[in-house]
């Protein structure tokens, strides 16, 4: 689950990525709007995290930006405004949720993952697919009825088949979302994770669709 992170605040952003991070998600960190919304052109997110008082463009105007292209990407403000008007004004500008500073990062990774479930259509707690359960706040697996244990890369490969479930997902969008930015990536790295989450589950779980990428069924 891959998340962006807009924060001017040094102190702050690098504890918000540092902390999502050790919640297992894949985070990049910008420090002002237009580095987010250059990002948000060019990359995969899950989420948004998105801090209003942005210098380069703010805030809101980088979220109005973003609704009125029809993103649909889930968008949590972080704001210091914690009057009525300033949080009317975020949801009603397009945001999904918010948390007003300071802020338990505990919280943050919990909405953070429901935003990510209600997007893909599921607003339970656990993803379950079949003979497949995950629970991502627990980063656990179970897989007709025995715990199944994987690496942390192998689980987040699983959890966005999962969340897609469905879907054919290509390897360049796999990559995006499991990979941080500039970080090396060997040429044949997916297909090893697969391989590897097909010997633990079941050899038919993934689905491999040639030439477009890879897929788990409903």
């Amino acid at each position: 689950m891959r998340i962006l992170i807009a924060e001017d605040d040094r102190l702050l952003g690098e504890a918000i990525h540092a902390g999502l991070k050790q919640n297992g998600f894949k985070t990049e960190w910008v420090q002002d709007g237009l580095a987010a919304w250059n990002a948000l052109q060019s990359e995969g997110f899950s989420a948004l995290v998105l801090d209003l008082g942005l210098p380069k463009l703010a805030g809101l105007d980088l979220l109005r930006r973003l609704r009125a292209g029809k993103s649909a990407l889930p968008v949590l403000i972080l704001t210091a405004r914690d009057t009525a008007k300033d949080i009317v004004s975020g949801l009603d500008s397009g945001a999904d949720d918010y948390l007003v500073k300071p802020f338990d990062l505990g919280e943050l990774s919990a909405r953070l993952r429901a935003l990510v479930r209600r997007a893909a259509g599921n607003s339970a707690p656990l993803l379950e697919c079949g003979s497949l359960r995950i629970d991502p706040a627990g980063r656990s697996v179970d897989y007709e009825g025995r715990s199944v244990e994987l690496s942390a890369r192998e689980f987040s490969l699983l959890h966005e088949l999962v969340l897609n479930a469905g879907k054919v997902l290509s390897r360049a969008q796999l990559e995006s979302r499991i990979y941080a930015w500039g970080e090396e990536v060997e040429s044949n790295a997916l297909e090893v994770h697969i391989h590897h989450l097909r010997r633990k589950l079941a050899p038919n779980l993934i689905r491999t669709v040639r030439g477009v990428g890879y897929i788990i069924p409903k």
